[in-house]
């Protein structure tokens, strides 16, 4: 029986196995790494301890290898997780009796635990030793052959030398060193082999892993194989179908032939010649059409030289490769752009509209038939097309100018035109009758954009073409002399203009508004929308070194357009998301909306300067707040604002309801809304800036008439759906039976849409206003962007002299509040509020609290504008008086009563309008808004009073000696 001693044993996680011979290198926690290092010194020679593997998280094998600890290192670095790292290196199998007595265990934990070591028995016979020799060469020559480095394939070798010449007694030595150095084998292998502890039974087993090992080997060889001529089968395959292919098109072409040419079957029954079909003539024909778009474009341009470059390299690759479709996919891309120096696009341009001279007369026409209203935008807008049709026109003059004045050198030589006889005959004509002929041609030049269209070009071909030139020669471009390129198109300076920021609430006619833009110019329409955009590859596009890359937006706006100069339209670019590790969308577009960069805009698909300077952009936006300064200053701000009701009554009249009857199958003579019907639509069951919620409130009243009617014709029994509706008379009751009782009117009277909108979403609770000490009505506006009356509501609770704010409200108005109370404060004596200066109005003569509320508690509230109302509201409380209900008022206060100006007066006069509101307090500074932008019947109905200080705001907003004032207040400015 082996005698067992107790020793340092060292647990080794799974799935970490150490054999006989073999070296490993493991991390240890601080705590075994310092028990370690006590051993190492308390030993004078490389301690020995055992090492076992960890079966699972609580068991360890039954079988351990004795190594010897060869180096220790301590751990350098300050972090949390201090790990040594020791090196082992195997010597001899150890056993361990008892693996239990001491569960659970740890991986990479320092246990003592008792071993044997297995006596050493003699020699292998021979039976065994060759069948082991045999195996491992055969599994090192595999290894070799497999092995990619030279290095190891020399290691391999060598072993293989070491088996044959090794003797007997060192053949299960050797199976150990070869085992260690095998890294394929699995766990549970490395743990029975480490388990056999006799030589026989250690070959034995050694032979069997190796051939196992060059059993797997050898099959993985055969399926790498069998895949590599699966592969040329298929290429085997590829080339014969391609084969087939021609050969069932000559087949086909054959029998067309013979059928007379209309064999629009082919012989097996199936169509021919489908744009779906994927043959070599299409092929034939795309690459036709993409070498044919190369050399359109202007020579020596950079689009040129890259897309030469690029065609040169697909001729050059396979088809079947896969780079073949990434470069043909960029020659797409890159030939469908509509460059302005391409010969292809030269002559696609909308000058002939330019320059009718009624063009600015069909832009005001096409304008007034897609919007009511907005007089302000349409003069901006025509302004900005007059500008973009002198642009034009300039630049043509200045297009022709050269070849105008060669032409007059040219007739000033010749003689006016006379023979080569009479030219040589009068060498010279006069120097001033030259000039007085180049001076005419100039003129003409110069009233070119005058004339008509016609006339134009008849003058360039007549000035183009030389008098002495045969008449099958073609004209010589203008502007291009024997040595020069011809030039193609006009500067691309012709039509830059500003860009256009439309900000509005939604519904207000944004986008409808660059449409109309792009019908009055004749030019093509496109749609960006970066609502939610987040990455700056969808406005630059994706490096081409990304799979599936393609262009940004811009320049598949531009290819769906075919044309260098439509009209793009940046829709929701407020809306774009915040820079992040994708890049900055918003950044993007500064060199896109930039007049002096974007002739070269760059995107990375492309990677070719584009010339954008021809593109009209347009963008629109509901909000300043969320737009980067950058890019706000590269734009003109054309602010919307909403509609007043009665232009929505016109456009609901004009545009809203014929474009609901056309969607629904119904004519004006089937349903018809009355004005009541109509205004009591807008006021009750929609509330916004725009006209979108009164589209679809229509919308449902057609749908519900188109119910009637369908249900009134079937049971009358008609057959036209288009035929009109009765006259509404008295039926008879043989009428009324034929009609199962139904009857249809057209008319859609106040009082019915209650049954077919339901109940109202809006009530008129700003109409139904009350009269109440420390009530006061500020004007606001809404987040839809539309005007309304906001209550201030005060009173007073017992407390010790504070200010309480509730109602969502943020930092700026809360501050107006305590502006408000301390103007308040320091005028209480004034007002007959406190006997004597120094009192406090809430401290005497009983302390009490100051509530201030503001309703729709959910609803955020900020901003400065209810200065004013807060103060009057503070007064009203503290003084008994009370402001009328027909009274509101905005504007910021100062701390010395100063009155300052606000925002959105439009939206908040149209609110206070709405609610029938007739006298509305404003700040002075905001005269001029109210002249501007209120619409004139909307001023006839409110009496308007501009204030500068708190004392006339409280003037007029309680009426003329209501409040007693100790002395006369004159408001002094320092002159300092």
């Amino acid at each position: 029986m082996p005698h067992s001693t107790l020793i340092p044993v060292l647990t080794l996680p799974h799935p970490v196995v150490l054999l006989p011979t073999a070296r490993i290198q493991l991390p240890l926690d601080e705590a075994t790494g310092t028990r370690l290092i006590e051993l190492v010194q308390r030993s004078d020679v490389q301690p020995v301890v055992g090492t076992v593997p960890c079966t699972s998280s609580s068991t360890i094998h039954s079988w351990g290898t004795a190594a010897r600890v060869v180096r220790i290192v301590r751990p350098i670095s300050q972090s949390s997780k201090r790990l040594y790292h020791v090196t082992l290196h195997g010597l001899s199998r150890i056993h361990f009796p008892d693996t239990k007595s001491q569960a659970p265990f740890s991986p990479n934990e320092l246990i003592e635990l008792k071993a044997e070591y297995p006596k050493a028995d003699g020699p292998s016979s021979q039976e065994i030793i060759m069948p082991f020799r045999a195996a491992a060469s055969k599994l090192l020559e595999s290894l070799a052959q497999d092995a990619t480095q030279q290095s190891r394939r020399d290691v391999y070798v060598k072993i293989s030398h070491m088996i044959e010449e090794v003797s007997d007694d060192r053949a299960p030595w050797m199976a150990d060193v070869i085992i260690a150095s095998i890294n394929k084998l699995e766990y549970e292998d490395k743990l029975d082999y480490l388990s056999a502890a006799g030589s026989d039974q250690r070959l034995r087993r050694a032979t069997e892993l190796f051939v196992k090992q060059a059993s797997i080997s050898e099959v993985t060889k055969k399926i790498a194989q069998s895949i590599d001529e699966s592969l040329s089968k298929q290429q085997k395959e590829f080339f014969l179908r391609q084969q087939l292919a021609a050969i069932q098109r000559e087949l086909n072409n054959l029998n067309r032939s013979s059928s007379g040419g209309t064999g629009s079957e082919a012989p097996n029954g199936s169509r021919s010649g489908s744009e779906l079909d994927d043959n070599e003539q299409s092929e034939a024909e795309d690459m036709a059409e993409i070498r044919n778009k190369i050399e359109a474009m202007a020579k020596d341009s950079e689009e040129r030289k890259m897309a030469v470059r690029e065609w040169k390299r697909l001729q050059r690759i396979p088809s079947g490769s896969v780079e073949h479709g990434v470069i043909r996919n960029y020659l797409e891309w890159l030939t469908s752009i509509p460059w302005p120096s391409s010969a292809a696009y030269a002559n696609i341009t909308s000058s002939d509209k330019l320059k009718d001279r009624a063009f600015l007369t069909n832009a005001r026409k096409q304008l007034d038939e897609d919007h009511y209203g907005l007089e302000k935008i349409k003069k901006r807008l025509i302004e900005y097309l007059a500008v973009v049709r002198l642009k034009q026109l300039q630049a043509e003059r200045e297009h022709n100018l050269p070849a105008l004045t060669s032409t007059s050198r040219t007739s000033s030589s010749n003689g006016g035109g006379d023979s080569g006889n009479a030219t040589s005959a009068v060498p010279r004509r006069s120097e001033g009758d030259a000039t007085s002929r180049a001076l005419a041609l100039i003129s003409k030049a110069l009233n070119f954009g005058q004339c008509d269209s016609a006339e134009a070009k008849a003058q360039v071909t007549d000035a183009s073409v030389k008098p002495d030139a045969p008449a099958h020669a073609p004209p010589q471009p203008s502007g291009s002399g024997p040595g020069e390129a011809p030039r193609r198109g006009l500067s691309s300076k012709a039509v830059k203009g500003p860009i256009l920021l439309f900000v509005g609430p939604p519904g207000t006619g944004k986008t409808s508004l660059g449409q109309s833009i792009a019908r009055a110019l004749d030019r093509p329409f496109q749609r960006i929308s970066l609502g939610g955009v987040r990455d700056e590859a969808e406005i630059r596009g994706h490096r081409r070194t990304y799979v599936a890359s393609g262009p940004g937006s811009i320049v598949q706006a531009l290819r769906k357009a075919g044309r260098p100069d439509p009209v793009i339209l940046l829709d929701e670019v407020d809306k774009i998301g915040q820079g992040n590790f994708h890049g900055d969308p918003a950044a993007a577009l500064l060199e896109v909306l930039d007049p002096e960069q974007n002739h070269s805009f760059n995107d990375h698909y492309i990677n070719v300067p584009i010339d954008l300077s021809q593109v009209l952009f347009i963008c629109t936006s509901n909000s300043l707040d969320t737009i980067s300064a950058p890019l706000l200053d590269r734009c003109e701000i054309v602010q919307l604002s909403g509609y007043t009701y009665n232009e929505k009554m016109h456009i609901a009249r004009k545009f809203l309801l014929p474009k609901q009857l056309r969607a629904n199958g119904l004519t004006p003579e089937h349903v018809a809304l009355t004005q009541p019907a109509l205004l009591h639509i807008a006021t009750h069951y929609t509330r916004e800036a725009g006209v979108r919620s009164l589209e679809r409130a229509i919308g449902a009243v057609v749908r519900h008439k188109a119910v009637e009617w369908a249900e009134y014709s079937d049971s009358a029994g008609i057959h036209d759906i288009a035929q009109l509706p009765p006259i509404e008379v008295q039926l008879s009751e043989a009428e009324r039976a034929n009609t199962k009782g139904r009857t249809y009117k057209k008319v859609v009277e106040e009082h019915e849409l209650e049954k077919i909108l339901g109940i109202a979403r809006w009530d008129e609770e700003e109409m139904h206003r009350e009269e109440r000490r420390g009530l006061v009505y500020g004007l606001v506006v809404t987040g839809m962007g539309e005007g309304g009356l906001l209550p201030i509501e005060t009173s007073a609770v017992p407390g010790s002299g504070n200010l309480k704010l509730t109602g969502s409200l943020g930092d700026v108005i809360k501050e107006s509040g305590e502006l408000a109370l301390s103007w308040v404060k320091s005028h209480a004596y004034d007002l007959y509020i406190t006997k004597l200066r120094s009192q406090d109005p809430l401290k005497h003569p009983d302390p009490i609290d100051i509530h201030l509320h503001l309703p729709s508690g959910a609803v955020k509230k900020d901003g400065p504008s209810a200065g004013i109302a807060m103060t009057c509201a503070f007064v009203s409380l503290l003084t008994g008086a009370c402001v009328p209900s027909n009274v509101a008022m905005t504007g910021e206060v100062t701390l010395r009563g100063r009155v300052g100006p606000v925002g959105g007066i439009k939206e908040k006069v149209l609110g206070a309008h709405r609610a029938q509101v007739n006298k509305v307090i404003l700040p002075w500074a905001n005269r001029k808004d109210v002249e501007h932008d209120v619409p004139l019947e909307v001023r006839a109905d409110i009496q308007f009073v501009f204030v500068r200080t708190m004392e006339e705001v409280l003037e007029a907003a309680f009426g003329k000696g209501v409040l007693n004032w100790r002395r006369s207040m004159v408001v002094m400015e320092s002159r300092l």
